[in-house]
This record gives C-alpha cells, sequence and structure tokens, in this order.
C-alpha cells in the first residue's frame, strides 16, 4: 500500500484481522473504476466509512461525497431529495431546489439503507442508473447524472426480491461489485485497535481519553456487540465523559458488557485515584461510602456527572441533557437543586 494511499484510507475502520484485510483490498481494487458498489453488513460495521474510503480513493476524490439515509426520508419526500423539484411543483415547493444527485455531480452518491426504498421509487432509480439521467420533480427537462453510485444496506436484498420487495432488476445494476463487512463479534481481535481509534476520535472532540486496564478489555472481547463499531465508539465517548483521564476497570463499565464475568474487587494499585473527582465528589463512584450519608453520596455521584456533562457540552444544558439522556427540563431542575450554575468566563 502507498503512503497515499494509507492516509486517505483515514477513513476507513480499524483492523487488521483476516476479515478486514479482504475488505480493505477489495475497497482498493473497486475505488478507481466507476463501477457501482454494493456494501453489505449489519448496522454499525461501518458501511458509510467504507464508501467514504472508497471515495477518497478515486479519481472523484476532489468532488462532493453526498450520503442519502433511504430509511430516514418518507416515501413521498425521497423523490424529491434525490432528483430536487421545481418552485410549484407540489404544496409548499415555494423555491426550485437541486436533489442529491446534482449535489453530487462528478462526485458520489452513497444511497444508505437502499433496502428500505419503497418499490415506485426503486423504478425511478433504476431508470436513472440505466440511462443516467434524471427529471426534478415538476420539470420534463432531463438533466445529465454524472455520480458514482455506492449503495449499502443492512437487510439480505435477495430474501427482499424473493419476498417482493426489492426488485431484482435493481440489485443487479448496484450489485455489480458486492463487499460484505463482518461484524465485530466476528473479528474481535481488531478490539484494542479499535478502542484505541475510538480514543483517538474523542481526544479530536476535546475529551479526556481513559485508560482502560487488561481485565476491562478481556470482559469487553467477551460481549457480543450487537452494536458493532458504532456500540463501541459510543461506548468509549461515554467513558470519557463519566472518568475523563482515569483508569476503567470492569466495575465501571455498564453491567451489560461484563455479564457474568468474575473479577477481583481489589482495585489495581493506584487505580481509584486515577480517576478524578469533580466538585469534591468521590473519585470513584462504586468506591465504599466510608460513613457517608447514602442520600448524600448519591447526590455527590449525581453532581459530578452533571457538573462533567455540562463542561463536555461546553455549558450548552440542552446538550448536557442529551448526554445524560434525561430532559432538558430535567437537568434545569438538577441544577437549581443542587446550586449548579454554568460557567459565564
Amino acid at each position: 500500500m502507498t503512503q497515499n494511499t494509507a492516509s486517505n484510507l483515514a477513513y476507513f475502520p480499524t483492523g487488521h484481522s483476516r476479515k478486514m484485510v479482504v475488505v480493505r483490498r477489495l475497497v482498493e481494487q473497486v475505488a478507481e473504476f466507476n463501477a457501482n458498489v454494493l456494501i453489505t453488513g449489519e448496522s454499525g460495521t461501518g458501511k458509510e466509512w467504507t464508501a467514504r474510503a472508497i471515495h477518497a480513493l478515486s479519481p472523484r476524490k476532489d468532488a462532493p461525497f453526498v450520503p442519502v439515509n433511504c430509511g430516514a426520508i418518507p416515501a413521498e419526500l425521497l423523490e424529491s431529495e434525490l432528483f430536487g423539484h421545481e418552485k410549484g411543483a407540489f404544496t409548499g415547493a415555494v423555491a426550485t431546489r437541486i436533489g442529491r444527485f446534482e449535489a453530487a455531480e462528478g462526485g458520489t452518491l452513497f444511497l444508505d439503507e437502499i433496502g428500505d426504498m419503497s418499490l415506485p421509487m426503486q423504478v425511478k432509480l433504476l431508470r436513472v442508473l440505466q440511462e443516467r439521467v434524471f427529471e426534478r420533480v415538476g420539470s420534463n427537462e432531463s438533466r445529465a447524472a454524472d455520480v458514482r453510485i455506492i449503495a449499502a444496506t443492512h437487510r439480505n436484498l435477495e430474501e427482499e426480491i424473493m419476498l417482493n420487495r426489492f426488485r431484482e432488476d435493481l440489485f443487479y445494476r448496484l450489485n455489480v461489485f458486492p463487499i460484505e463487512l463482518p461484524p465485530l463479534r466476528e473479528r474481535l481481535e481488531d478490539l484494542a485497535q479499535l478502542i484505541e481509534s475510538s480514543l483517538v476520535t474523542c481526544v479530536k472532540a476535546g475529551l479526556d481519553p481513559v485508560q482502560l486496564t487488561e481485565a476491562a478489555i478481556r470482559a469487553l472481547n467477551g460481549y457480543d456487540w450487537p452494536g458493532n463499531v458504532r456500540e463501541l465508539s459510543n461506548l468509549m465517548e461515554r467513558l470519557c465523559i463519566l472518568y475523563p483521564g482515569g483508569k476503567v476497570d470492569p466495575r465501571l463499565l455498564p453491567a451489560r458488557y461484563t455479564g457474568n464475568v468474575e473479577f477481583d474487587d481489589t482495585p489495581e494499585p493506584g487505580e481509584a485515584e486515577s480517576i478524578p473527582a469533580a466538585n469534591g465528589a468521590p473519585a470513584d463512584i462504586l468506591a465504599a461510602c466510608k460513613g457517608m450519608p447514602l442520600k448524600d453520596y448519591l447526590e455527590s455521584i449525581e453532581i459530578a456527572l452533571i457538573d462533567a456533562a455540562l463542561r463536555e457540552a461546553r455549558g450548552i444544558v440542552a446538550h448536557a441533557a442529551e448526554r445524560l439522556q434525561i430532559r432538558r427540563t430535567t437537568l434545569s431542575e438538577k441544577m437549581k437543586r443542587y446550586g449548579i450554575a454554568l460557567d459565564t468566563e
């Protein structure tokens, strides 16, 4: 692999397991061509990152990469989203609007969750793939579509075809070059590297990285990872928010990640001290109360978590509430109760 190739693959999901080496080779082989690519795999395996890697390695790398989540856009709006519309084409069309095909001109259009696209829309997409032209909604003027198509889905499209939920002709148009991404549970040898990559991302986002003990990594190796790499990234971000700069052992992992794993209750030397405190709250939220009333102890933990969330959200209460997974009004009430003021300096 050349140095330029390696740098462009910064978009590519981390991992050097046998399965990911095969995927990486496929990405490099197809990138220089304009062939349609169909990326399959479970949710969270890194399908969009793989599509971005193909684009970054392609001759189209300097043109736009435009993603569209076909499953997140209502069927009645998807045509306008993809092809654009003219002013007055339908109720609410107060101005002409270009679609994603035009926005991606000369570059790559990534059609995520293509398996969720309605049958009528599949017919219209098929025509564009065949003829490389389209019309905006409300217009008869044909426009050329110079875009490279990469599609992705977590569904088994061949089964969807048998159930009459996906067009066979569209499948073969998209499936020129298939790439299947393995779930994380089938490449656990990549876990340590993926953890390190996720922590680097957290640092770039302004978070203080945690250090996972060997016991914590062993516990994570025993987890099934239904959410795949996305779930792992979310977990690392959560740990960096809860224990900034600290050392994390299995006791500090959410219960779902430890399961029936047994571990020594005695912390490693210096481990408890490595988890920083906030506003005088206990450093290790699972440490013994040492005579502190339970109510006061729990409140100190809550104050510490709120302070950490507010710091990471730069004082924006709504964002802090999202991190804590509570309502904004609930967080505001807790801040008032505990006398937590926003730092306006």
